[in-house]
């Protein structure tokens, strides 16, 4: 793999991630057309949790890949739960995202964290990419919400 530099995220990133986040969700199967000044928003609230956890990857001092999500409790302590995940689109099927996902469970690991847990649609690629990287499938678990 190319000289990639794994990096905690911290707000100085926050711009370059917004970027790249845009770049990646305004393209297919997405096509997500959402305003820069909301994704700042949305980015700078996670980033304020008491349990944010966000990682990058850099290449050539430029950011190719995030994770953004936090750390929650669990019944055998806490896990990294994964609210956001992309890959610049043309890193895309090259190895980068199994590559972060693997360097953040190395990182975790290290703080004693042994679990991941996120939601994607089952029609979308990114389905294949989880389950290929050892995430499982839970077929009694149903995502809820409820809009008010």
């Amino acid at each position: 793999m190319e000289q990639l530099q794994f990096l905690p995220f911290d707000k100085s990133m926050l711009q370059e991630c917004v970027d790249l986040y845009q770049q990646v969700f305004s393209k297919e199967p997405w096509f997500d057309c959402d305003e820069r000044s909301d994704v700042e928003s949305y980015f700078i609230n996670f980033y304020n949790l008491n349990k944010f956890a966000g990682y990058v990857l850099k290449r050539d001092d430029k950011i190719i890949a995030l994770s953004l999500g936090f750390l929650k409790p669990w019944i055998k302590g806490e896990e990294y739960y994964i609210d956001q995940f992309c890959v610049d689109y043309s890193c895309q099927g090259k190895g980068i995202g199994s590559f972060l996902l693997n360097s953040i469970k190395n990182d975790l690991a290290q703080k004693n964290i042994h679990a991941m847990m996120l939601n994607t649609e089952k029609d979308y690629p990114s389905y294949q990419f989880y389950i290929k990287n050892g995430f499982l499938c839970f077929q009694d678990i149903r995502v809820l919400g409820c809009e008010f």
